[in-house]
């Protein structure tokens, strides 16, 4: 019962973060590159006034995997190079901490561009 109940809240924490997603491409005009960037520095400020930890730890994968929990981690990363190395953890930390999920966009967009023919989209609406 314990997996089920972890499960069901990282569930419902990512859904929460994906409806927050949806609402803000719904009602505003921003570009979905923005609203990435908010998730990204949301993330980063729950981080630092010490809230995230709180939120993954409860929601495990629901909270970490989404782009706030990017956030997350270049923060504590940072957080935690700085208290290692002073000021130039600002630079080591962010890219320490999240190398494994960089390294892992850029192979799986090599294969993926590999893989796939790019070609224009062709609008069939008229």
């Amino acid at each position: 019962m314990e997996v089920f109940l972890q499960f069901l809240w990282a569930f419902l924490v990512g859904g929460a973060f994906c409806a927050i997603g949806q609402i803000l491409i719904d009602k505003t005009s921003l570009t979905p590159a923005k609203i990435l960037v908010i998730f990204v520095v949301s993330g980063v400020v729950l981080e630092a006034i010490g809230v995230y930890k709180y939120i993954a730890e409860f929601a495990g994968a629901g909270a970490t995997v989404p782009l706030t929990g990017f956030g997350h981690l270049l923060a504590k990363g940072m957080r935690e190079a700085v208290e290692q190395h002073g000021l130039l953890g600002i630079f080591l930390g962010g890219l320490t901490a999240t190398s494994g999920g960089i390294t892992a966009a850029v192979i799986f967009g090599l294969i993926v561009a590999l893989t796939f023919k790019s070609g224009t989209k062709i609008n069939v609406e008229k």
